[in-house]
């Protein structure tokens, strides 16, 4: 996983002999027929997106609440080849668009005297939390509430938007996305992400199924549809697999950790266990693309300064799988230690460098909170 990696053939020569395995077994599932949507025209492989892929993590995030319309919008407005949600459910199965079901930092609901009463203390994934929690609210009651920034000492200005948008369903974005769809004469492609999904399982309020049927309803469900399924549990991206053919990626985070279902199962293994050949084989088995963190693309040194990239960007590739990593943010906070300037950890640092490195590397696309910036990146850096 940490080793270095060596020249070999052209990164776009191994994507394109490795496209066919990459979408192979897709085309038997998800068949059911659905209503016309702005989505099934122009339908076209996830291979066809620009490379690199510029992904508006939770939307614009870095300019306005994250996911709200708002910062959809924004980010379609930049120009984001993809804008991201992530779902969790509510009491009453509906899905949302939320980060965490944990919704203290992202709404408005701690200064709700009526909800006072909610605030509870829950263990999501091994870790204790106490808040309120979306599981305990049904839609009409959750549609009261109004979305905050999530870190204003980080981004003061993004808090003016405070209580301006809504909680928005999925099934808003997306007759959002048919509407911007349409009067753009394009698609718009989203890349959606379960949340805590055996957690959920648990609860009686499973996410694969109530994503699956939207998705068919509107015309998302199949190889070519522009959107993206990806968890970072892959028990979750294998029952999806089963619902649709909507492509569909496996989230990575740090190399020691395990994803959850794999902590509930009993499964021994870890992220480096899957970033290696064989693990990297088996993703391949059930879906087209990895999401690693980027220190899975370049590690860091202790004093947090970009080292060697390891040899992901290869392998990942060679097993047909497409490599798009998180996260990009312009503050110096966020940025590897060679390229934060000045002592303000909240300003802007050269993004325009980490972007280059993280590109060189070859990687395919990227998740950032400031897509403008992003698709500056990859324009310099030139798209192909």
């Amino acid at each position: 996983m940490t080793q270095r990696a060596q020249p070999g053939p052209g990164r776009r020569t191994l994507l394109g002999a490795a496209a066919v395995l990459g979408t192979a077994g897709l085309a038997s599932a998800g068949t059911a027929a659905g209503p016309a949507h702005a989505a099934e025209r122009g339908r076209g492989s996830y291979r066809d997106l620009p490379v690199p892929t510029v992904i508006g993590h939770r939307g614009a995030s870095g300019y306005r609440p994250e996911h709200t319309l708002g910062s959809y919008q924004l980010a379609l407005d930049m120009g984001a080849h993809v804008i991201e949600q992530d779902l969790v459910p509510t009491k009453d199965g509906h899905l949302v668009c939320r980060h965490e079901n944990d919704i203290t930092g992202t709404t408005d609901v701690a200064g709700r005297p009526e909800f006072a009463s909610r605030r509870t203390t829950k263990k999501v994934d091994g870790l204790s939390l106490t808040g309120w929690f979306t599981e305990d609210f049904t839609l009409a009651e959750l549609k009261t509430l109004r979305a905050t920034e999530r870190i204003p000492g980080n981004r003061q200005e993004n808090t003016v938007y405070d209580g301006r948008w809504e909680v928005p369903t999925f099934e808003e974005v997306l007759r959002w996305a048919d509407r911007e769809g349409r009067r753009r004469g394009a698609p718009v492609w989203l890349y959606v992400e379960t949340k805590h999904p055996t957690y959920f399982r648990r609860l009686g309020l499973g996410l694969e199924e109530p994503l699956a049927r939207l998705l068919r309803r509107y015309g998302r469900h199949r190889a070519g549809s522009p959107l993206l399924l990806q968890s970072f549990e892959p028990g979750s991206v294998r029952r999806l697999a089963k619902l649709v053919a909507t492509p569909r990626v496996v989230l990575l985070s740090g190399p020691t950790e395990r994803p959850w279902d794999f902590v509930e199962s009993g499964d021994p293994r870890t992220v480096a266990d899957l970033v290696t050949p064989a693990g990297l084989k088996w993703i391949a088995s059930f879906a087209q693309g990895i999401g690693p963190t980027l220190d899975l693309v370049i590690p860091k040194d202790a004093a947090g300064r970009l080292t060697e990239p390891t040899t992901l960007v290869a392998d990942a590739p060679a097993r047909g799988l497409v490599l798009h990593p998180y996260t990009m943010r312009n503050e110096n906070t966020f940025l590897p230690a060679d390229f934060r300037r000045g002592t303000d950890p909240n300003a802007y640092g050269d993004v325009f460098g980490a972007f280059r490195a993280y590109f060189e590397t070859g990687i395919d696309g990227i998740f950032s909170d400031n897509p403008d910036t992003a698709l500056l990146a990859a324009a310099d850096f030139g798209t192909r």
